[in-house]
């Protein structure tokens, strides 16, 4: 069918894939050159066309992040934030960190240098990034949501731009009656700004071999709620961070942030190089709220949002090549994440108005080679964004070793700058590659396990993972093309389910996988995929242990929703 369609052309000067931070920054910082450029030569203006890519059905349904914000990188880029409506939640006003033990705490007499926010700010990411759309926009950017960018066009090794995905497929892939053909986005400059493990960059990088001599990629899992406290009961601006309960098998931490109107958020952060195949981030969460402490905090609430997200754990040394010929890349997607304080929304801000700065000289001099795009890389080395990943370029290879054997060294790291007994630390695996059988991890008992236990739901504080999955606002055409692609199933059914009891029936935080009876084979089972569950985290491509699934993307304007996460 692909010779026999007919794909409207678009020239551009740049594309921007993804209309996240990173994305909408780069094209903000674009379009102040161009003004300040025109402002000083009234003689020769320039007016080149900047297009954003946005695969939700709208900017902002598809963000998700921890929500405290460094905002030096909105200072730098808005400076009069405030008075244009920048929707900051709160300053920070508290903060405490906790060990939590199986029913009691313990409260660090100093905060740790990490988890400092004092100056920071609490925000939703969704609602900022709508914002943050409306100011593009207001300066003459075209910011299309509901349009994904499947595949980039190359000239030989040259990036040339983007093909939007096709619209209005049944489930075989045939054309239905509003079927619309993807378009052709040439662009002298394209930059991928597309988040966490995007399956677009994924093969540009494979392409051009752009992680060669990297480390690989890993990864953590965000799981995430919104709940309605009772009136008087919030804090605003309190932010807590706890170590301890509920995991016991895996590295992570969790948090609480308290927003106005008595509500807060709660969520917790793992590490995807666990050992345990049984991971079940969604019902860590649910056991995280049975503990005194958190029982005491959220008495009375009641959860009226939930979302779950991956975002790049490797750091520095993990970071792909930032450019090719014709190509940058800016946040989440070039892994652009400290992990260390779990914040990447002023990186992902500061690289993408660096990489915005890049292409707007580019398109002056008409030269997008790689020699030129080079400066990107020069522009990275010196700003904060180098400064700060450089202080953790060794902290997940070391903290993966568990919380207690790696506090001396971790300490050492955060005295020296980052180094510690050596530098420049290895990670010798993938995420897929470190998960072991459930007999060696939890012995004979495995599900039954009490730790591995979801606490009754209740439907107030308490959610089975499908009623928390509704909450995302989640939603595609259930007559679509299955966007999971798996292999080969008689994996699932012969090997991944007797020996590692099917990890992606319990890693992945929206229901999407199960085993079922086979019908066609006694005592055996088979793996069912609800696609249309699917909230993009993308956990699958990361953490199968056969590596057995192809997280592409499905239909632009599916997937969740997002409001106020």
């Amino acid at each position: 069918m692909e010779s026999s369609i007919q794909r409207e052309e678009m020239e551009v000067d740049v594309v921007i894939v993804g209309g996240g931070s990173a994305g909408l920054s780069a094209a903000i910082r674009f379009q102040q050159m161009v003004e300040a450029h025109n402002s000083k030569n009234p003689d020769n203006v320039i007016e080149p066309m900047v297009v954003v890519l946005e695969k939700a059905a709208e900017v902002g349904a598809h963000s998700l992040s921890g929500a405290v914000m460094n905002p030096s990188a909105l200072n730098d880029l808005i400076p009069d934030y405030a008075e244009k409506g920048c929707p900051i939640e709160s300053e920070v006003t508290e903060e405490a960190v906790y060990y939590l033990g199986e029913d009691f705490k313990v409260k660090a007499p100093i905060l740790p240098p990490p988890f400092q926010n004092h100056g920071n700010k609490i925000i939703s990411i969704s609602k900022m990034n709508r914002w943050l759309a409306e100011q593009a926009e207001a300066m003459g950017v075209n910011v299309f949501a509901g349009f994904s960018a499947v595949k980039a066009l190359y000239d030989g090794d040259k990036v040339i731009g983007v093909q939007t995905g096709d619209r209005g497929l049944d489930k075989d892939g045939n054309p239905k009656e509003n079927f619309e053909p993807g378009m052709i986005i040439k662009a002298g400059v394209t930059i991928f700004a597309d988040g966490t493990r995007s399956p677009l960059f994924k093969r540009v990088c494979e392409k051009l071999d752009l992680r060669k001599g990297k480390n690989p990629e890993v990864f953590e899992l965000g799981v995430k709620e919104v709940i309605q406290l009772p009136k008087g009961r919030g804090v605003t601006g309190e932010v807590i961070h706890t170590a301890g309960f509920p995991l016991s098998k895996g590295v992570g931490g969790t948090f609480i942030y308290g927003l106005p109107d008595d509500q807060v958020i709660v969520g917790l952060c793992v590490y995807l190089d666990t050992a345990d195949p049984l991971l079940d981030p969604h019902r860590e969460l649910q056991r995280l709220k049975t503990h005194p402490f958190f029982q005491e905090k959220l008495a009375g609430g009641q959860v009226i949002a939930y979302g779950g997200k991956t975002l790049p754990a490797g750091g520095w040394y993990s970071m792909p090549k930032l450019y090719s010929d014709g190509m940058l890349v800016s946040g989440d997607a070039a892994s652009m994440v400290d992990v260390k304080k779990l914040k990447g929304v002023h990186l992902a801000m500061k690289s993408g108005s660096l990489a915005g700065e890049t292409a707007f000289e580019a398109v002056v001099a008409g030269d997008f080679s790689e020699k030129l795009l080079a400066s990107y890389d020069q522009k990275i080395q010196n700003s904060f964004v180098k400064e700060e990943l450089w202080q953790t370029r060794n902290f997940h290879q070391t903290i993966s070793k568990g919380i207690f054997f790696s506090a001396p060294e971790i300490a050492l790291q955060e005295m020296f700058g980052g180094r510690a007994f050596s530098d420049n630390l290895p990670i010798e695996h993938k995420d897929y590659e470190t998960t072991l059988p459930v007999l060696d991890v939890w012995g004979a008992e495995g599900l039954d396990h009490k730790k591995n236990q979801l606490p009754e739901p209740d439907n107030k504080l308490f959610f089975d993972k499908l009623s928390s999955v509704y909450m995302t606002g989640t939603m595609h055409d259930e007559d679509s093309p299955n966007h999971l692609k798996l292999q080969d199933g008689s994996i699932c059914q012969d090997v991944c389910h007797p020996k590692y009891n099917s990890p992606c029936n319990h890693f992945c935080p929206a229901n999407v996988y199960e085993m079922i009876d086979d019908e066609t084979q006694q005592d055996k089972k088979k793996l069912q995929i609800n696609y249309t569950n699917c909230i993009h985290c993308q956990t699958c491509d990361i953490k199968c242990p056969f590596n057995n699934i192809d997280w592409t993307l499905p239909e632009a304007g599916g997937g969740p929703s997002y409001q106020i996460l």
